[in-house]
């Protein structure tokens, strides 16, 4: 039986604090622009949208070109491109004042988002032991998820405590936070002998993306529709419910569920498969969607985000896990497929949800939400469930 290999080693830490500190920018500039561009800049509620539409565009076409370059031309010129165009886009809020230089600079801060996390996915996979692989990537996706919390309660305190002004130069500092863990990171040696200078700079069109990715991506984006009316619209839903208090411990719950289940389900995911993980969280964030539409009490709002937490907490990682053990040689192109595939999800949700709880009200939106969530685990079983490898933790164990 083989030694358990290091899992929080220097090089995991630094690609955790860098990823932590990207998302800290985003999610707190998620909710304090829109404001922002409202109050200051008054422009409309529609225009403002585009502050977030213009952000994931920029973020979803660069993620294959950004996949192909980390397979090529390596990971850590990737990391100090992409972490040096978010850092300089975030100093360039400081110096902009019209709604047009903003756009602008949002889609470079976009480019710099989805390069980032997409090469900063590819390097967590490679410095991760392979027989931890599913276990890391869990704590790896906590740092997105506690920038989810932070983020916004960050935001919303200093635009109210003191300024947009100050807002932005913390988030200039948290993006130099970011480049410095970014250079911290040591690119594994045997990762660097395999990349190909040779190949083109820019893909095939037919290349763009990995197709035994795609399935898995698919999936996972049927279900992110349904979760964008959770992370766009939870707050006004819990002010109609007169749960305004309550509703911003929603995430809070959602981060501690998840801190206390990540050891688990992790572990799980490398010992006995990915299907016995996946499956129940999946019914879980169902239940927890179907929870939220009924919700008209601070208990039920928070059990929801509870069970939200545990089963959309457990999701992601895990497609992103099952995503890299695809193609394992190309961990670059997989995490921009999968993050590809998924933001478009996350984008067209954030839109069509919002168009259609205006017509029949949030409740019932998540109420029908949660059925699209449970069709999920059949569209999982057919595109990739059935098609797992047999093989278990034991059968692994007594072979090696």
């Amino acid at each position: 039986m083989k030694a358990k290999q290091p899992l929080w080693t220097k090089s995991f830490l630094s690609v955790w604090f860098s990823n932590f500190f990207v998302f800290l920018v985003f999610y707190l500039m998620f909710v304090t622009l829109p404001i922002y561009t409202i109050d200051v800049l008054e422009v409309d509620e529609g225009q403002s949208g585009l502050i977030i539409t213009v952000f994931l565009l920029a973020a979803i076409l660069i993620r294959p070109l950004a996949g192909q370059w980390i397979d090529t031309i390596g990971r850590k010129p990737i990391v100090i491109i992409s972490l040096s165009l978010f850092l300089i886009s975030a100093i360039f809020y400081l110096f902009v004042n019209s709604f047009v230089l903003i756009l602008i600079v949002r889609f470079l801060q976009g480019m710099g988002f989805g390069m980032a996390t997409t090469v900063l996915g590819a390097l967590a996979a490679d410095v991760v032991p392979d027989q931890r692989k599913g276990e890391g990537m869990g704590y790896f996706a906590m740092s997105m998820n506690f920038a989810m919390v932070l983020g916004p309660f960050l935001g919303l305190t200093i635009i109210h405590s003191f300024s947009f002004f100050s807002m932005f130069m913390i988030c200039a500092l948290f993006g130099a936070v970011a480049f410095t863990s970014g250079l911290m990171i040591r690119i594994p040696a045997n990762f660097t002998e395999k990349l190909n200078p040779t190949q083109s700079f820019l893909p095939r069109m037919n290349g763009l993306l990995e197709k035994s990715i795609v399935p898995i991506a698919l999936t996972g984006a049927v279900m992110a529709l349904a979760y964008s009316g959770v992370l766009s619209f939870v707050s006004v839903y819990a002010k109609e419910q007169g749960l305004e208090a309550a509703a911003s411990y929603f995430f809070v719950v959602y981060a501690v569920v998840l801190l206390i289940s990540r050891p688990f389900t992790g572990k799980w995911f490398d010992h006995y498969g990915e299907n016995i993980v996946v499956i129940p969280s999946i019914i879980l964030f169902g239940i927890g969607m179907l929870v939220l539409s009924f919700a008209n009490s601070a208990p039920l709002l928070l059990t929801a985000g509870g069970l939200i937490g545990l089963g959309w907490g457990t999701i992601v990682p895990s497609f992103q896990t099952i995503a890299l053990k695809k193609v394992p040689n190309r961990a670059g192109s997989a995490t921009a497929t999968f993050f590809t595939i998924f933001d478009i999800g996350i984008g067209i949700g954030s839109y069509v949800v919002g168009a259609i709880a205006t017509g029949i009200g949030f409740s019932s939106l998540y109420f029908n939400s949660s059925f699209i969530i449970f069709a999920a685990v059949f569209i999982y079983v057919a595109l990739h469930g059935r098609k797992k490898s047999p093989r278990t933790y034991l059968e692994t164990k007594y072979s090696n």
